[in-house]
């Protein structure tokens, strides 16, 4: 009866708590709803969003053009 109490007390305390495993899950979720990819290493043209777990949640930048009454106040400002 020791011998099992011992495997279950041992199997129970190495594993990871529901808790982070939940954690974990919806921090993948989270990457992969502003479109963005777990991976281990973003690139220069990717920005870090969250980590899932150990890797960061690489989300790619998306290019905005300046406006142009931006552009105009920045010419007059000159």
């Amino acid at each position: 009866m020791k011998i099992i109490f011992l495997t279950f007390l041992i199997t129970v305390s190495c594993g990871p708590s529901e808790k982070k495993r939940r954690e974990i899950e919806e921090r993948k979720r989270e990457c992969y709803l502003v479109r963005g990819i777990c991976k281990t290493e973003c690139n220069s043209w990717e920005y870090i969003y969250n980590y899932c777990n150990v890797e960061p949640c690489c989300v790619i930048r998306e290019y905005q053009k300046p406006m142009l009454n931006e552009i105009k106040d920045d010419l007059k400002k000159n």
